[in-house]
């Protein structure tokens, strides 16, 4: 809705001066509410014109002091037409406040998502990884895509944050960019983050997210069977490099360590544990928790087996690990020669020690969630896949129990 402005300039006489002249004043009146200030300037009462408001004749004086008084109409004007341009509604409070320049500074996204960037880059290595402070400037990189297809602008406005605003951040992440609902909801995650920050310090009076409902979608976690980890760790491979990367993989498979966990691994991981036995002492990277493994024989031989490798003697690590890009491309290769029909990459291991090397044995799901360095049990259950070997030993135990217990009941009556 369009304001009503009018603008009215007259010669005070309250505020005359010593020598009887008057000053000018402007009222601006919005609505119906008024608002004036003095132009500074004090003329003659008896050259002034009420009518045109301005003054009489064609002297220096006259033209000096009219040019000056059409220029605050016109900044009045401008004023006026830039806030309806804006599409705010226009009061009084806001149009001062604009006019005159007092009015604060818009707070934009771009700026306070660079600034929170930033203090995460300052915090890699103290409380994050290198891989989230990417993960945050490829999200704010995707909002600054959408502003541009979406607003055709470089920015917005905090305030103009709003449910619909996320609604089509989320419609553009998966139409324009062709992203994966759990992609999107980690782009959103990232993003909803951020607008908590303006929310704590109260830059935004409601949380845009309030009617924003979409979840992420269980994928099922690629893990070895027994029998394909059997394959892997006796496949005879006759060539070093795919030998070393299929020895480190079966290292995180009877641990459970990430990629970037084994890669900092060094001799001083190496501990006596509770039960004076060889165990793995580690903080994982990703949540800086502490992990403490019991080594198996097999991760023992290993380590066992590269113990004086010239790399890890080089680099101080227990293992000499290649870069994830190339363990992964050299886990491909390896998963055809041994006959295994599932993308192998390095994570898969963890998934593996979870599933197929802890719980499908009958370890506790919370001595599980303890050496992968869980913070809680349901992180470890978005992890752990309970096999069918599980459900089948579970049930068998079960049915030994149930027998057992009919037997001594029939055996009872009989000699009774």
């Amino acid at each position: 809705m369009k304001a009503n402005l009018s603008i009215h300039m007259y010669a005070r006489a309250s505020k005359a001066n010593t020598i009887g002249h008057y000053p000018i004043y402007v009222r601006i009146t919005i609505d119906g509410k008024r608002s004036e200030f003095s132009t500074k300037k004090f003329i003659d009462p008896k050259k002034w014109d009420e009518k045109s408001m301005r003054i009489r004749g064609n002297s220096e004086e006259a033209r000096t002091i009219n040019s000056y008084l059409d220029t605050i109409r016109l900044q009045i004007n401008q004023t006026h037409l830039k806030l309806s341009f804006q599409g705010e509604a226009v009061s009084l409070d806001n149009f001062m406040e604009t006019y005159t320049g007092k009015k604060e500074k818009a707070r934009t996204l771009v700026p306070i998502f660079k600034n929170h960037n930033q203090k995460v880059k300052e915090l890699i290595g103290i409380e994050y990884a290198e891989g989230t402070y990417v993960r945050y400037e490829t999200t704010l990189a995707h909002i600054q895509k959408f502003l541009k297809w979406k607003y055709q602008k470089d920015d917005i406005d905090i305030m103009k944050i709003d449910n619909i605003f996320i609604h089509d951040l989320d419609f553009y992440l998966r139409t324009e960019h062709k992203c994966a609902n759990n992609t999107v909801m980690k782009y959103i995650k990232n993003f909803k983050k951020v607008v908590r920050i303006c929310l704590a310090n109260g830059w935004l009076e409601k949380d845009p997210f309030i009617n924003y409902k979409s979840k992420f979608i269980e994928i099922e976690k690629t893990f070895l069977t027994e029998e394909e980890l059997e394959a892997l760790i006796h496949k005879n491979l006759y060539n070093d490099r795919l030998d070393l990367v299929r020895d480190i993989f079966v290292f995180s498979c009877f641990t459970g360590l990430a990629y970037i966990d084994v890669k900092q691994l060094k001799p001083d991981n190496l501990i006596k544990g509770i039960d004076g036995q060889l165990w793995i002492s580690t903080h994982r990277q990703k949540t800086d928790t502490p992990s403490k493994i019991p080594l198996l024989d097999t991760a023992k031989e290993i380590i066992e087996k590269y113990m004086n490798h010239p790399k890890s003697n080089n680099d101080n690590t227990l293992l000499p690990i290649l870069t994830n890009q190339k363990m992964n491309a050299y886990l491909k290769e390896i998963a055809d020669l041994c006959g295994i029909n599932k993308i192998l990459t390095f994570h898969c291991a963890r998934h593996t020690f979870a599933t197929t090397v802890t719980l499908s044995n009958g370890v506790p799901i919370e001595s599980v969630s303890k050496m992968l360095g869980h913070k809680s049990i349901k992180t470890t259950q978005h992890y752990a896949k309970i096999t069918d070997r599980k459900v089948a030993n579970d049930m068998e135990s079960l049915k030994a129990i149930l027998n057992s217990a009919i037997n001594k009941d029939v055996t009872s009556k009989q000699s009774g």
